[in-house]
């Protein structure tokens, strides 16, 4: 992953820029990752961040996510095209549809899959969205596992000229939504028109701000140098003042911001920790797949007999 800093007398308000590293998932599909970064590793809380999409699938085909466990975040999962069906260890079955926002809590353990609906697999299926993981405050790490599905509908937005904005999770410009969080963040889905200036919300100390599609610039101090930040690149925003963007032509972006962690976290394959111990733990679970129901690692109800094992180191 590339990163760029960016000088404050040339850029203004924004600090750093990242840019995404393309990762195989296999099947053909890939994504953009963004976080974690070399530097900065996070976003508040947001410790990773995948861009998929968008994809087409030929008819009989479509995304094959297989059972894998996750432990003390959670995944925040949000489609601008496309379906994915979510089956979990709590015995969840859930589609997910543009506009949505599935919340699955890992807490002390929980196994998910993400595929291609049977429909969507017989018709030949588009997909593109974003998952994002959002590690949990260290006294909540090991809490219950859950699952929250929120319909497009429940979702609060904002239209104010030329920007329309809808609160995903957290609270901004006076919204909140219903979305329950361990922590205090903001995610926010922004379309602007061209010319359109969006102030991002103030309240974190991390702020951010993704390019899905557009091209933007750095509306403190203009772009009189020529700089301005096309699709998959991450605006980091320096702490303090003023953080506006300006829409050079018809933009989509995605904005999160959050308080720092107070501890570093370790990510390994799908676990994240504040303890390296803990993720020592989960490999051995996993690896030893006993499917009990009371045990850290249950089967996926309706997808049980296929499992994306342990990476080798």
């Amino acid at each position: 992953m590339a990163t760029t800093a960016v000088d404050a007398d040339e850029r203004g308000a924004v600090e750093t820029v990242l840019e995404a590293r393309v990762r195989d998932l296999g099947d053909g599909f890939s994504v953009r990752r963004l976080l974690p970064g070399a530097k900065p590793r996070a976003v508040g809380p947001f410790v990773f961040f995948d861009h998929f999409g968008p994809t087409r699938f030929a008819p009989g085909t479509g995304l094959d996510v297989r059972p894998h466990p996750h432990i003390n975040l959670a995944t925040v999962t949000y489609l601008f095209e496309g379906a994915i069906l979510h089956r979990d260890s709590l015995g969840t079955s859930q589609l997910i549809h543009p506009g949505d926002i599935n919340w699955m809590t890992a807490g002390r353990g929980i196994v998910h899959s993400e595929r291609t609906g049977p429909a969507e697999r017989a018709a030949g299926a588009s997909l593109h969205g974003l998952q994002l993981w959002v590690a949990l405050p260290r006294a909540h790490e090991e809490t219950e596992p859950a699952f929250h599905h929120h319909p497009a509908a429940t979702l609060p937005e904002l239209v104010d000229g030329g920007v329309r904005a809808r609160v995903l999770v957290g609270r901004a410009f006076g919204l909140r939504s219903p979305v329950e969080t361990f922590s205090e963040l903001t995610y926010v889905d922004v379309h602007l028109a061209p010319g359109a200036r969006f102030l991002l919300p103030a309240a974190h100390l991390e702020r951010s701000a993704y390019v899905v599609e557009g091209r933007v610039s750095d509306g403190v101090r203009g772009h009189a140098r020529g700089q301005s930040f096309g699709p998959t690149h991450l605006l980091i925003f320096r702490t303090g003042g003023d953080a506006e963007i300006v829409a050079e032509e018809p933009t989509r972006l995605v904005v999160l911001a959050g308080e720092p962690l107070e501890e570093p976290r370790h990510i390994w394959w799908n676990f994240v920790s504040s303890s390296e111990a803990r993720i020592e733990a989960a490999k051995l679970d996993w690896r030893a797949r006993r499917g009990d129901p009371q045990g850290p690692f249950p089967l996926v109800p309706g997808d049980a007999e296929d499992f994306i094992p342990l990476p080798a180191g």
